[in-house]
This record gives C-alpha cells, sequence and structure tokens, in this order.
C-alpha cells in the first residue's frame, strides 16, 4: 500500500511526538548524503584559493594577537 504525501504526513501527525521526531529526522538524514570524495576536493579546492590569495597578497592578513585583542574588547567580561 503506498500512501500520498498528504496521507503519510496526517498519518505521521497522529504519532507521539518523540516518535515524530525520530521519523522526521530519519528521513531528514536520508536526503543529507554525503558523497566524502565531493566534500573533500571542494576543501582542497577552497583552500588552494586561499592559499593562492595569500601568495599572490591579494589577502589581508591580520596578526592572531590582533584579532584577539579586538575580540576580547568588543566581548564582555563575565563576573
Amino acid at each position: 500500500m503506498s500512501l500520498s504525501a498528504a496521507e503519510f504526513y496526517e498519518a505521521g501527525m497522529s504519532l507521539p511526538p518523540a516518535v515524530r521526531k525520530d521519523v522526521a529526522l530519519r528521513l531528514l538524514e536520508s536526503l543529507e548524503v554525503v558523497d566524502q570524495e565531493t566534500v573533500d576536493e571542494a576543501w582542497t579546492a577552497e583552500v588552494s584559493s586561499r592559499v593562492d590569495e595569500i601568495v599572490s597578497g591579494r589577502a589581508e592578513l591580520i596578526p592572531g594577537e590582533q584579532v584577539f585583542a579586538e575580540l576580547a574588547a568588543r566581548t564582555p567580561r563575565r563576573t
């Protein structure tokens, strides 16, 4: 037996919240299939691009000490 999307939704809404959450997460995971090789290739291209920008002088480099000092100045101290 096959349900339409509307029928599936209505059937799902009759489930307890915890079960609905589990079903929703499992359905979402089924859509988020990630090919690790594609991710690795994308990161390699991104890193290569950033290195090229640094080497060519197109990127403005900021010393780490300056970055941390600016962050500290903007972050309220916890007491």
